[in-house]
């Protein structure tokens, strides 16, 4: 009988063995291949969603550039491109109280129209304005009391970037930091426009009833409005009003793609007369919730 050549079962098994590892190989080629169009997908979007972010920040400076010496009150916009659809919402920068260019009994009411009290208020507003000095310390005469600036040291320029910073301030709760923000910035001036001015910027101003409150803002509807008698509705604290044309602004920018996919970010940018640019970015901050407008 003859016998079977041996070689011929271990050649068998050597087929059957590249058999299994073309078809791992293949499979794990599969899975790659799926695994990096997901992630050019996914990188697509991004793109594409960015792209849509700038388009609505292009769209909310020739806004406030078309409005001239207009006031910038709350504006709403979209716009639709092949891509997707891009919602912002603009708001006057100037109508806030600067955190680092107010005078100190501005700041004091701010503090104590979210809860501080005079005391606190005062103390804590103090050390703001010594940020803005040489040194980091104002003159024991620049008291919360005093309105004359002639006798301090010449300022550093604005203190701050960002009004949560107000954090490091010694005294400063972070749920009062938390009730300013909406009425603070740090891109506006030393006094505020009246003409788009936030209800609680109003409200906190030094000596400001309740009843002037509702009266100023009851004239400021009518259109147009009557500046000077506006503010005189709120007796001594209309030194702290100034009208003035919208510079800088902050923009909530929300994209969204024909396939659902969505993006945010919170920007503010100035429009300056005779720029070099059409509008500069001061502020640049994605958010991971789209849902802002």
């Amino acid at each position: 009988m003859k016998r079977s050549d041996p070689r011929r079962g271990v050649i068998l098994v050597t087929v059957l063995w590249s058999i299994a590892l073309l078809s791992a190989l293949a499979m794990a080629a599969s899975v790659t291949f799926r695994g990096f169009a997901g992630v050019m997908a996914v990188e697509r979007d991004r793109v594409q969603g960015d792209a849509l972010l700038s388009a609505g920040l292009e769209t909310a400076a020739g806004i406030i550039d078309t409005l001239g010496d207009a006031p910038l009150l709350d504006i709403e916009a979209k716009v639709n491109l092949a891509t997707g659809s891009v919602r912002s919402r603009l708001s006057d920068e100037g109508g806030r109280i600067d955190v680092g260019k107010a005078p100190a009994v501005v700041l004091a009411a701010l503090l104590r129209s979210v809860g501080a009290t005079e005391a606190a208020a005062n103390d804590v507003a103090q050390r703001i304005v010594e940020r803005r000095y040489s040194g980091n310390a104002a003159r024991s005469n620049t008291a919360v009391r005093s309105t004359n600036v002639a006798t301090r040291p010449p300022a550093t320029g604005q203190p701050f970037s960002d009004v949560r910073q107000l954090q490091l301030i010694p005294g400063m709760l972070p749920d009062w930091v938390a009730a300013i923000a909406p009425l603070a910035t740090v891109f506006g001036g030393e006094t505020v426009n009246p003409l788009t001015a936030p209800p609680g910027v109003i409200a906190a101003l030094p000596g400001v009833e309740s009843d002037q409150v509702a009266a100023f803002l009851k004239a400021r509807r009518s259109f147009p409005a009557d500046v000077d008698r506006l503010v005189r509705l709120v007796g001594p604290a209309q030194r702290y009003l100034v009208v003035k044309p919208p510079r800088v602004a902050s923009v909530e920018l929300v994209a969204e793609l024909a396939n659902g996919y969505a993006v945010a970010a919170r920007s503010v940018i100035a429009v300056l007369p005779q720029d070099s640019q059409p509008y500069r970015v001061l502020v640049w901050t994605p958010v991971p919730s789209p849902r802002l407008l």
